[in-house]
């Protein structure tokens, strides 16, 4: 059996005062039956990650570079989470992809960056709506995975979650079908398969994310091939607490 995972994605949002009061607030809620992990802002880390010390909660950096160091001014390094105590990333969330230009190739480097350091990605695949209404969502979500995960030894792809976010339900209140949902990550795992293995493929946590709330999370996380989900809004909610223990 896979253990769920639960990751709260909150973007931009709270100061560190403010993630910090939210963090031991939403920790002291959450039991041990799932991995939890709260991806708040560089700028809250340090904060968030003493508000949860102790208890079942692990914390995530929403982005990295791919660099050790160097001149890349406003990025953030591997080693410099790690530093402060992070254990998860985001890598290659599609508001990234978007927003900043982040191709199939940077997601790739900074996957292997993040694995060389110890931690542990969270990579996000997904299609556009135009991509699904032209009925091309697997494909385009295999070769995804494909980009991710090319170079990545077998040992090494065990310790990466994946997380399917339809884009087109990202943060517009419109979720994807627990089929259609269910449909994608059986793709995801299937890809996996091919690359490493059944046994690897029966081993990697596939996250689902888009609209995620407490109302729909348990028929959701309840299909066989979604292990959790990568949450967003929903992650700021006073009730995130009946996600991460649905």
């Amino acid at each position: 059996m896979r253990k769920k995972i639960i990751a709260g994605n909150w973007k931009m949002n709270k100061t560190a005062a403010e993630a910090a009061a939210f963090a031991k607030e939403m920790a002291d809620k959450v039991s041990g039956n799932n991995d939890v992990v709260f991806c708040v802002p560089f700028t809250s880390l340090a904060a968030v990650l003493d508000a949860v010390s102790g208890t079942n909660v692990a914390v995530g950096a929403q982005n990295m570079h791919f660099e050790e160091s160097g001149a890349y001014t406003g990025e953030i390094s591997a080693a410099m989470l790690t530093g402060l105590g992070v254990k998860y990333v985001i890598i290659g969330h599609s508001e990234r992809r978007a927003y900043f230009g982040e191709t199939d190739c940077i997601v790739n480097k900074k996957t292997k960056a993040a694995l060389a350091a110890g931690l542990i990605p969270i990579v996000c695949v997904g299609e556009t709506l135009v991509q699904r209404e032209l009925g091309v969502t697997i494909e385009h979500v295999r070769m995804q995975v494909k980009g991710a995960f090319d170079g990545i030894s077998a040992d090494a792809a065990k310790g990466i979650v994946i997380a399917y976010e339809p884009i087109w339900a990202i943060g517009t209140g419109v979720t994807a079908t627990a089929a259609q949902a269910e449909e994608a990550c059986k793709a995801v795992r299937g890809v996996i398969a091919e690359l490493y293995g059944n046994n690897i493929a029966d081993t990697i946590r596939i996250q689902y994310g888009g609209s995620v709330t407490a109302d729909n999370a348990a028929e959701l996380f309840e299909q066989p091939n979604i292990d959790g989900g990568l949450v967003g809004g929903a992650s700021l909610k006073s009730d995130f607490d009946k996600i991460t223990n649905y």
